[in-house]
Parts: structure tokens; sequence; C-alpha cells
């Protein structure tokens, strides 16, 4: 087809009465969260009295019209960003901008995504955008090829410089020490919500194959989430639901636990069924309470008031005593 003038923004019209022909009601929805920061810049610098350098951060909806939306969640009309804006001397930006790149990496890293998956492309002069001056894209090994996570951008003083152009008020910063007065310059990371969780995802995802007893194979399937970001924490079960003795304690646990981290208390089915469902979002440790923990097993009275964690990756199992049970989540998930 020949090409044609294509809108990457999303435009509409505000008000119940609004004219199509009427400029003033024309709107467009934000394609990024950048320059809700730019136009805040200001208000922030004089109502927080911050010293450069200094940092706004917002996460929040943007919109682009795409032609090809695809991927699952990874492009799409409609996403959830996150960006930083950091103000800066403009000596400090390229240095900045390199400190930012490793501090990514390393959030990128603490998260759970592995190193050799992680790809940096510095973006060569000519294909950076206008604004850049400096552009380093972090890129990861999705199953559908190899995609951009974040982008971490010196924008220089363009976008204040343009504001303040365009409305004619002073955006310039007075270095108290130094007597200057002169335009911060901006290093920008940008990141994909979205992209980040679906990252997430294909990275924990994985199929287990077993090998059940008499031979017989199986497949498990388990989401393996570093325990600092799994939404489950830990998954309380009793071992029987028809034992009142057993239901009671298991909710003593989950009241002990539930103010300090997400549990999830389930007594439907056969507990291996339970660690299996557990196993698929990725909850790191499941608390079976079973008849040693009620002191009720013969030979086994010492065990009372201890349970069984039921590690995830492993499969391994080990007695905790309730007591001690806290602790040893907390040091295990933060």
């Amino acid at each position: 087809t020949e090409p044609r003038d294509f809108e990457l923004m999303f435009k509409t019209q505000m008000g119940a009465s609004a004219d199509d022909n009427d400029p003033n009601a024309t709107a467009y929805l934000r394609p990024e969260t950048a320059q809700s920061i730019f136009v805040q810049y200001k208000n922030v610098m004089d109502s927080n009295r911050v010293k450069l350098p200094f940092g706004i951060a917002q996460i929040g909806k943007a919109f682009r019209n795409e032609i090809n939306p695809r991927n699952f969640t990874f492009r799409s009309r409609e996403f959830e960003q996150m960006e930083i804006e950091y103000f800066c001397r403009p000596e400090d930006g390229l240095r900045l901008t390199d400190e930012w790149l490793a501090n990514r990496l390393a959030f990128y890293d603490e998260i759970g995504l592995k190193k050799e998956k992680l790809h940096v492309l510095d973006i060569p002069d000519g294909e950076r955008a206008h604004y850049s001056q400096k552009t380093y894209d972090i890129e990861y090994d999705f199953p559908f090829g190899q995609q951009e996570l974040e982008g971490v951008a010196y924008r220089g003083d363009y976008d204040l410089g343009k504001h303040k152009e365009h409305s004619g008020k002073p955006l310039e910063y007075f270095d108290e020490q130094t007597k200057e007065r002169f335009i911060p310059h901006v290093v920008e990371p940008s990141a994909g919500c979205d992209r980040t969780i679906l990252a997430l995802i294909c990275e924990a995802f994985d199929e287990e194959d077993l090998t059940k007893e008499g031979g017989k194979q199986d497949i498990r399937t388990v989401m393996r989430f570093k325990p600092t970001i799994a939404p489950i924490k830990a998954a309380i079960l009793p071992l029987l639901k028809n034992k009142p003795e057993l239901v009671a304690k298991a909710r003593e646990v989950k009241n002990l636990l539930q103010p300090y981290m997400n549990v999830f208390y389930d007594e439907t089915a056969a507990i291996g069924r339970r660690y299996r469902r557990q196993d698929e979002v990725g909850t790191p440790f499941c608390i079976a309470i079973d008849f040693e923990t009620m002191g009720l097993e013969e030979g086994k009275e010492d065990l009372k008031d201890t349970v069984t964690i039921r590690h995830r990756d492993s499969m391994e199992q080990e007695r905790v005593a309730i007591s001690e049970l806290l602790p040893w989540l907390l040091e295990r998930i933060h």
C-alpha cells in the first residue's frame, strides 16, 4: 500500500458538547509519563527545596496507537510505564547515565532475571531519539526473541529547554555555592512494567520431568520466582480438613504469619495436589500442619508444635518449630 500519515498518539475530544472542529476541545492520550514529570519539575524543586542531583519517578498508564500489537502484553496500545527523570549538572550527565545503567542491571538481577539473558545495546549516533545524547537499551531473551525491557537515555536539557521556550517560564536551577544559573540536564531510565512482569514469568516458568513410584513419568509445572518477589510467600496446609484440631492449629499459624507476609490457606484436596497447586503459582514454601504438630504421633512427641516446611524448588522437607517459624521465613523472603 501507499505510505500515508499515521498518528501514533490517540486523539480524543474533551467535554460532552465538544466539536470535532474545535481545537480547544482536542486532547491526546499521553504516549509516555515523562512529560508529566517535566511540567512538575519546577513545583517539586521549589516546594521541596531540593539540590541537584535529584529525581522524580512516576508509574502510570501510557497509550500508543501501535500499528501491530503483538506478543501478549509485550507490545500493546495501553501499557504501564515506569520512568525516572534524574536532574543533574550538565557535566555529570554522561557519568550518571552509566551509573543508572549499572543500577538498573542490578535491579533486574535482584528480582531474578538471569544475567546471561540480559543484553546492553549502546545505541549509536543516527539511531538514537532526537532528544538523546546517549542511550542504552537493556534487552532480555524472551521466548519470542531478544527484545527491549528498558532504555536509559541522557536527554540533556532538551525537554526543559523546550518547555521554557514555549511556556515563557524560567526553568533554570540556581546553584547557591557556585552562583550559577542553568537548565539541568536529565538522565532517564524508562521501563515497561508489563514487559518486566512478562520477563519474570518467562524466567520463572519451568516444566520438570519427574519419575513417580513404579516408574511412571510425570511433569511438574512450577514458577520459580525468587522468594522476595513471589506473590504468595507461604501456603498453610492442614493435613486433613476433617480433623478440627489440625484446622484450628493451621489457622493459628496463618494468623501468626499474615501480618508480615501474604499467605494462602488451603485445606481442599490431598496434600500432594495442594503442593502442586502452589508450585504453579510460585509459592516458595508450603507449611503442613500434621499429627506430629499436635504431638499425636506415637514416638514423635518431641515434634509437637513443629511444622513441615516443603521447599518449592527442591521439594525437600524439614521441620521447624512454630515459635521459630516467623523469623525463619522472614530471613528467606526479604
